[in-house]
């Protein structure tokens, strides 16, 4: 058997019979670039999935903190005891999953004028969660209206 250099690959023959088979492969050459070419999509394509993550996980604390932010909405707004003017504050309840959370509210008097005893009156109340996400603080704010009796002369508001 003789091995003679083909155009691409070798070339088997045999003596006698006149039998070529070829035998085809890669170049390292090829190899090396095709291991490039694979390495630099792999890396393209892991920096996007982390970028995707971050964003993903940046849009779910907004979630969170605008779900805690109706929720303290409605507490407020079905508990009519709470005065205008009124500044409420806490921290935001470490299961939410909001780092260093903290939420304020306020109760205003939406509408200037004022109406007689009896009388009904809109107020206006926001809230404002905050957290720090990454190095930078964040915030929620919602804001919701109510409509309250005018208190009696005597009555506190």
């Amino acid at each position: 058997m003789k091995l003679r250099r083909a155009r691409r690959g070798f070339t088997l023959e045999r003596t006698g019979r006149q039998r070529r088979s070829v035998v085809r492969g890669f170049t390292l050459l090829e190899v090396l670039v095709a291991a490039t070419i694979m390495a630099i999509a792999i890396g393209t394509l892991l920096a996007s999935l982390n970028t995707s993550l971050a964003n993903a996980a940046r849009l779910s604390e907004r979630d969170r903190a605008t779900l805690e932010a109706k929720r303290l909405l409605d507490e407020i707004l079905t508990d009519q005891t709470v005065p205008v003017g009124a500044m409420l504050n806490g921290m935001v309840a470490p299961e939410i999953g909001l780092p260093e959370g903290n939420w304020r509210a306020q109760v205003t008097r939406f509408e200037a004028g004022r109406g007689g005893p009896g009388s009904r009156l809109l107020q206006r109340i926001a809230v404002e969660v905050t957290w720090i996400s990454g190095r930078s603080p964040r915030k929620a704010v919602i804001e919701g209206y109510r409509i309250v009796k005018a208190p009696n002369p005597g009555e506190q508001q």
